[in-house]
C-alpha cells in the first residue's frame, strides 16, 4: 500500500511538470476563451496526464508516450489552421450573427444551442442593458460575444471632440509581496532615491507593501499587507458560520 502511494506521488508529479511543459509549448490557446477545437484538446491531454499518474496496471511511459504524440498532433494541427482557412473553419467554425438592428436573430441563436438568458447574460458583461442600442451582436467561435452599439449610443471620443491626449502607457508592477522589482524601476526611468523618497512620505517600508506600480500618470499605486479601513463593505447576506 505505501509503495503504491509513493508510485503514484512520483508518477503525478512527473505528469504536471509535463502537463506543465506541453501546455507551455502549445501557446495561450489553452487559456481563457477556448475554440472547441482547444478545448477538447485541453481534455483530452488532462485526461491522459491524470490516467498516468494514477494507473498502476500499465507502464508509465506508455501513458508518457500517448500523451506527447497528442501533443505533437495537436501542434501540427495548430500549424495547420495558421495555413489553411478551410481546415481553420472546419475546426473553429464562423462567427454568428446573433442581434442585427436591435432585434434577435433566433435561428441563429437555436442553432448554436443559446439560450435568450444566455444570451442576456453575456450581454450584461458587455455593459449592454438594452438590445435595443445594438447595431450587431456576434458570438464568436471561442464562446465569447462582440458587440456593436449604433451610432446615437456610442461614446464620445477624444477623436469625436478634436482633442488629441497624450499616448498612454500601462501600468508596470513595481512591488510584489514585499519584493522590489529593480528591473521595473529602470524601465520606467526611476532609481531607489525616488522609491525611498515615495516610502517615507507614507512613513512605510518595501516590506509593508502587497502591492505597489507606477501608473501611467507617473504617480505610485500601494497597497498594504495591514489595510485600513473606516468601514468594510461587506457583499454577501450570508450570516452563517462559515
Amino acid at each position: 500500500m505505501m509503495e503504491e502511494t509513493w508510485v503514484v506521488a512520483v508518477r503525478s508529479i512527473i505528469a504536471f511538470l509535463t502537463l506543465m511543459i506541453y501546455t507551455r509549448v502549445l501557446g495561450k490557446q489553452q487559456m481563457g476563451n477556448l475554440t472547441y477545437f482547444d478545448y477538447i484538446n485541453g481534455i483530452t491531454i488532462g485526461s491522459i496526464a491524470g490516467t498516468f499518474a494514477t494507473d498502476l496496471s500499465s507502464k508509465a511511459w506508455i501513458h508518457f508516450v500517448a500523451l506527447t504524440i497528442f501533443t505533437m498532433v495537436t501542434i501540427i494541427f495548430q500549424y495547420i489552421t495558421l495555413k489553411n482557412r478551410t481546415i481553420t473553419k472546419l475546426l473553429d467554425s464562423d462567427p454568428t450573427l446573433v442581434i442585427q438592428d436591435g432585434k434577435i436573430l433566433e435561428q441563429n441563436l437555436n442553432k448554436m444551442r443559446v439560450k435568450f438568458d444566455e444570451l442576456t447574460m453575456m450581454l450584461r458583461q458587455k455593459d449592454v442593458f438594452d438590445i435595443t442600442t445594438l447595431s450587431y451582436a456576434i458570438l464568436e467561435p471561442d464562446g465569447s460575444i462582440s458587440v456593436v452599439l449604433k451610432p446615437e449610443h456610442q461614446p464620445l471620443t477624444a477623436k469625436d471632440m478634436n482633442l488629441h491626449p497624450p499616448q498612454s502607457r500601462l501600468m508596470t508592477e513595481l512591488i510584489i509581496d514585499g519584493v522590489l522589482i529593480k528591473q521595473n524601476l529602470k524601465e520606467r526611468h526611476k532609481d531607489m532615491n525616488w522609491l525611498t523618497e515615495q516610502l517615507k512620505k507614507k512613513k512605510i517600508t518595501i516590506q509593508d507593501i502587497a502591492f505597489a506600480a507606477i501608473l501611467p500618470n507617473d504617480k505610485l499605486y500601494i497597497d498594504l499587507f495591514q489595510d485600513h479601513f473606516s468601514e468594510k463593505t461587506d457583499m454577501g447576506d450570508y450570516e452563517g458560520p462559515f
